[in-house]
């Protein structure tokens, strides 16, 4: 079924939302970012959305929402080609050795090219020990399910999300670690944490 212009509009906007915070906005942030009249009228979008196959959405839970397959596999279709950049060869970073080109294509189409990834960037440095510091951009995998010892986002409380080592606890409790002395881990019962994605790559800008 086709969308009409509105509920394209209120789809984006849960897309954009995602990408850029890590997690799916409220009710009320819909309401705000698109100027809609009442709560109402973005159930109601909300509703024919989720009719459609858009969305997929949980009870009783906050910011419950969730992006369909049938989405993810729309966005891909009419995304661009990914970018390719030619990779030279290999360079030592110790002691010198003899350069030799060795062209080969580096494709970013793991990243680019799948629906499932965002990127955000980092703020402070409890993440400076794993080579993650503040002002990088970090591209992430859209997850719920993730390993002890994995770099992931996590919304904790529903209200603050964090980038740390997940870990899991005795007593149905999560752990979630940084990589820096001078930060005290965060832990938390498993209930009030939420995975929001799973890191896959660390860029850095240097001007």
């Amino acid at each position: 079924m086709a969308l009409t212009k509105r509920q394209k509009q209120v789809l984006d906007f849960i897309a954009n939302f995602v990408d850029e915070n890590g997690y799916c906005p409220s009710y009320e942030e819909i309401a705000k970012g698109l100027e809609l009249a009442s709560l109402a009228t973005v159930h109601k979008h909300i509703s024919v959305l989720e009719s459609k196959n858009y969305l997929k959405r949980g009870f009783n839970q906050s910011r419950s929402l969730e992006l369909s397959a049938k989405y993810l596999q729309e966005q891909r279709r009419t995304k661009p080609a990914a970018l390719e950049i030619p990779l030279l060869g290999r360079i030592a970073a110790g002691a010198p050795v003899e350069s030799v080109e060795h062209r080969e294509i580096l494709n970013f189409a793991d990243f680019a090219g799948n629906a499932s990834t965002f990127a955000l960037e980092v703020r402070g440095n409890s993440m400076i020990d794993d080579h993650i510091c503040d002002g990088d951009l970090i591209l992430l995998e859209r997850v719920t399910q993730v390993r002890d010892g994995d770099i992931v986002v996590a919304l904790v409380a529903g209200s603050e999300t964090t980038l740390k080592r997940f870990y899991r606890e005795p007593d149905d409790m999560v752990r979630l670690q940084p990589a820096n002395s001078a930060v005290k881990p965060i832990l938390v019962p498993a209930r009030d944490v939420e995975i929001q994605g799973r890191l896959l790559a660390v860029l850095r800008k240097y001007k």
